[in-house]
């Protein structure tokens, strides 16, 4: 035998098998096609045979024996394909609190040695990750989200720079489907990421704050409208809508100087397909009025209407009838100043999948004059949740106090009455011992009820609760009925029991929490959403420390502080 010749190995499986030699000059590499767990077959070899060995490098030869018995032990199946199902979502699930909540990180907040290393004053870590995601396609391809909260916080969402540099973020994520923390105003004129976002055809959410444009107003001056969007305006807006076949949350916010016009609604909340939930605040009456109401489309399960100067009493209950309004299962009015408690009584008959309900204003709304009234004068079958705040004393909390009595609302589990002045609602929902909180002690309105006698019409929870809670401590200290045990005619012991507020047997739960933990209000409003203030409180960061205990020490861990992931679910606002 002159040289060495090279042996055939054979590669085994239940359902596959593949062969093929070794040459002196390649590696030992295996085809990646080969299916299942592969294990070596014994057969003869020149080393068995002792003629003399190849001359390989040290190197190779070990890393071809430990190649070899890496291979030839099958490995186990992972940990995690041996799981139950549920005890799977259930890790997945904590994961995602775990990387959501407020422990998780979010981007901002360069280091100066990443500012000096790249030599740019601003977006470095932005820049880091679009060119990971540049780089990395398929890395890419997975990113639902983007978080980018210290620009909507620092106050500098309207940057030019920052700007382009979110929007070059988004361009670089094909199949991103929500952009949070990061609010600009919009004005009717073109920037780089509202043109990215309009790119991306599974967005399933999107916040419009539609600002002031001088060229719009300087039209206003001479004209009325319709006419103050010119084409160019119009169609620009438009056309941004034009693939988002997948949008289902969409806000249009004012900030009282914006315009869009009535026909651009309707227009473009037709062209949204997936629509289902839609929320309108602060737009003037010549912009969303009742003719505008009417025409929302039929997708719609969550509406919520703030601060709209043109919708009537009679707008909301001509709504009612339209098919836009039937599936509706989500519905807030707030500071729309309806006249007359028959409106609110149309939207809750004829609503009929309608579960969740609010109503805030300040006037409270009245009966008409000469209208003939029967109990209950409102009522739903299926709603399940109330949120009723009339901040001005009037009628209205009498008339839902006793359109409950008169059984008006047998699935009603929750009412959350945060001006229940006299605690007429307290007294038709389940009994509760205590209202208060431990941390109302910390609250800002704290302050102002130890120091003197609160405002009696002040909109706080804490307000709220205090009086809930002295409503309840004043019925305590009556006896409502006594327990006289006698032994022989001999009284032996007597038994008060105290006094309570509400009504025993009742299913409905008296709430006074607010939708944002923390708050002193009970509903959550654009505020929340835009100021990012708590997101640089310096007591919330983390620059590391976690990982203190790594041998590899300071200089490994430690990074400058960077803030928490503060979310805000839009669903919320619904």
């Amino acid at each position: 035998m002159g040289g060495f010749r090279p042996q055939r190995f054979s590669l085994a499986s239940s359902k596959s098998s593949a062969s093929w030699a070794f040459t002196e000059s390649m590696p030992p590499s295996y085809p990646s096609s080969v299916s299942s767990h592969p294990s070596f077959v014994s057969v003869p070899s020149i080393y068995s045979m002792g003629l003399p060995s190849p001359p390989l490098s040290p190197s190779y030869s070990s890393t071809f024996i430990r190649q070899q018995k890496l291979r030839s032990i099958a490995p186990p199946p992972p940990v995690f394909q041996r799981l139950p199902p549920e005890i799977y979502d259930c890790i997945l699930h904590q994961l995602a609190i775990f990387h959501e909540e407020p422990a998780a990180m979010s981007l901002g907040n360069d280091s100066p040695t990443q500012v000096k290393r790249f030599k740019t004053k601003f977006g470095v870590r932005l820049k880091l990750l679009r060119r990971t995601l540049r780089e990395r396609r398929v890395l890419a391809q997975h990113v639902r989200e983007i978080k980018v909260p210290r620009l909507q916080a620092d106050g500098a969402a309207g940057d030019t720079r920052n700007l382009g540099l979110v929007a070059s973020l988004v361009m670089a994520c094909p199949n991103l489907e929500k952009l949070v923390g990061f609010y600009p105003v919009y004005g009717h004129a073109f920037d780089r990421l509202s043109y990215a976002l309009s790119t991306r055809p599974k967005l399933k959410e999107h916040v419009w704050l539609i600002g002031e444009n001088l060229a719009i107003t300087e039209r206003s001056r001479k004209q009325l409208p319709p006419g103050l969007m010119d084409m160019h305006q119009a169609d620009q807006f438009l056309h941004f809508h034009k693939r988002w076949h997948s949008l289902s949350t969409l806000f249009l916010f004012s900030d009282k100087h914006g315009v869009l016009e009535r026909d651009i609604f309707v227009h473009t909340l037709h062209r949204l397909p997936a629509l289902r939930h839609l929320c309108i605040s602060s737009f003037d009456m010549d912009d969303f009025d009742d003719g505008t109401l009417q025409s929302l489309p039929q997708s719609l399960q969550s509406l919520r209407l703030q601060d709209l100067e043109g919708v009537t009493f009679w707008g909301l209950s001509e709504f009612s009838r339209t098919p836009s309004a039937q599936g509706i299962r989500q519905l807030s009015l707030i500071n729309l100043d309806i006249k007359y408690i028959s409106a609110i009584s149309n939207l809750l008959l004829r609503l009929q999948k309608l579960h969740r309900f609010t109503m805030v204003q300040e006037s409270s709304p009245e009966v008409a004059d000469g209208e003939l009234v029967f109990q209950p004068i409102i009522a739903s079958q299926q709603l399940q949740y109330m949120h009723w705040d009339i901040l001005i004393p009037g009628s209205a909390n009498k008339n839902l106090a006793n359109s409950i009595r008169a059984g008006g609302f047998p699935n009603m589990r929750t009412l959350r009455a945060p001006s229940d002045h006299d605690g007429l609602l307290q007294m038709v929902c389940r009994p509760r011992a205590q209202v208060v909180l431990p941390s109302d002690k910390y609250s800002k309105a704290y302050r102002a009820i130890t120091d003197g006698s609160p405002d009696r019409l002040a909109r706080t929870l804490f307000t709220a609760r205090k009086q809930a809670q002295q409503r309840i401590e004043d019925a305590r200290k009556t006896a409502v009925f006594r327990v006289v045990v006698e032994e022989d005619g001999i009284v032996q012991e007597i038994f008060e029991i105290q006094g309570y507020i509400g009504t025993l047997g009742s299913n409905i739960s008296y709430s006074l929490s607010p939708e944002v933990p923390g708050s002193d209000n009970a509903l959550i409003d654009f505020p929340d959403l835009l100021d990012g203030s708590k997101e640089i409180a310096p007591k919330d960061g983390c620059t590391g420390m976690w990982n203190a205990s790594h041998h590899g020490g300071k200089k490994w861990w430690n990074h400058t502080e960077r803030y928490r992931y503060h979310s805000v679910d839009l669903q919320r606002f619904f």
